[in-house]
């Protein structure tokens, strides 16, 4: 017998900015996101520094995030820098997570610490959470 899913396998989010090809964030990181873009949800986000955090563009129409996605939103800060936010997907809602007010351009490695424990971190609640509903169901009479 297989865990379930904690909630519903969900469509991809589209995008309408080559939509299955993530992109290194350094190479966006320096520009304003498109206006019609809601953010960038980031695909892969490694330990190393030397590999790339890689995102999608995603439109302003597209559903809530997926459990355990990050989504990031950046602009030029009043003085110097970015203010760069981040929102999670959770079971039941999307949070903020973190914000990173007046940011260095090098903000990617700034915030690169989070989005990777935060994407390693959300796969282990859902497995926990599986296996404590899987232990519930185990246990009743």
């Amino acid at each position: 017998m297989g865990l379930s899913p904690i909630r519903p396998q969900e469509d991809r989010i589209p995008t309408h900015d080559s939509p299955n090809l993530p992109r290194p964030l350094d190479s966006l990181a320096l520009r304003p996101m498109p206006r019609w873009a809601s953010g960038a949800l980031v695909r892969t986000a490694p330990a190393h520094p030397e590999q790339p955090i890689t995102v999608l563009w995603v439109p302003d129409t597209a559903p809530r995030l997926p459990f355990g996605r990050v989504l990031l939103r950046w602009e030029k800060a009043a003085e110097a820098g970015w203010d760069v936010t981040a929102h999670l997907g959770l079971a039941s809602t999307d949070v903020h997570l973190a914000t990173w007010p007046a940011a260095p351009d090098d903000w990617p490695h700034l915030v690169r610490p989070t989005l990777h424990e935060v994407t390693c971190l959300c796969p282990a609640l859902a497995v926990a959470t599986a296996a404590l509903d899987l232990a519930n169901r185990i246990a009743r009479p």
